[in-house]
């Protein structure tokens, strides 16, 4: 099993953000192992798992990094933030401070992650029907202003989680080889595919540099 997690043609490091105690730990659990812990405690510092899927044919390894939402481990963000391309912002649909707060993680993400991260907005602890506090339109609505896309799940009965997590990484697969068409100079198979198409984002320029046209 091993050898064969280690055969991929993609890999992508995709980060869960958030409050802390909005369910990003059994997000990662549940689509990763399949697992749910009632009594799963806050996370301290970060934690990554592994797991692959197929879109169109291509193997695609998505590590995922989940970190504890607490102020105090705020010190680690740059290098949470550093290469990924894909970004859950999770709430909680049963706790409205949880869902304000997306604004600040949604600052916070795009202070230090790369200008073209795809990022989600995940509703999650659907279950909840009856403590619900973020109705789904108004989330769905801020999604669309911000230009993120929006689902949501629950890690407890597992409804939507392998939804959103192939729906984002489909949507970076799709990113990453419209690139790779533009810029197919190498030709598709060179050795190097791999490490050029990993996790590795070079830092963006400021905007005030603009390259000229057509050069």
């Amino acid at each position: 099993m091993s050898a064969k997690e280690d055969e991929y043609d993609y890999l992508f490091k995709v980060v869960l953000i958030g409050d802390s105690g909005v369910g990003k730990s059994n997000l990662l659990s549940r689509f990763t192992r399949n697992e749910f812990n009632l009594e799963s405690k806050s996370t301290i510092g970060v934690e990554f798992a592994t797991r692959s899927i197929q879109v169109d044919g291509k193997t695609i390894k998505a590590q995922i990094w989940d970190t504890a939402g607490q102020e105090r481990y705020r010190a680690i963000t740059s290098a949470y933030y550093r290469g990924a391309v894909g970004a859950l912002l999770v709430y909680d649909i049963a706790k409205h401070l949880t869902y304000e707060n997306v604004e600040r993680w949604l600052r916070e993400l795009r202070d230090h992650a790369d200008n073209n991260i795809v990022i989600m907005l995940v509703g999650n602890k659907s279950d909840l029907r009856h403590l619900r506090a973020v109705p789904t339109d108004e989330a769905k609505a801020f999604a669309e202003r911000n230009n993120l896309s929006f689902i949501e799940t629950s890690a407890l009965d597992s409804t939507n989680v392998e939804a959103a997590f192939q729906q984002i990484l489909t949507e970076i697969y799709r990113i990453v080889s419209q690139k790779q068409i533009r810029n197919d100079g190498d030709g598709e198979n060179s050795p190097d595919m791999k490490a050029t198409l990993n996790i590795n984002i070079p830092p963006t320029e400021p905007s005030d540099r603009k390259k000229p046209c057509c050069q």
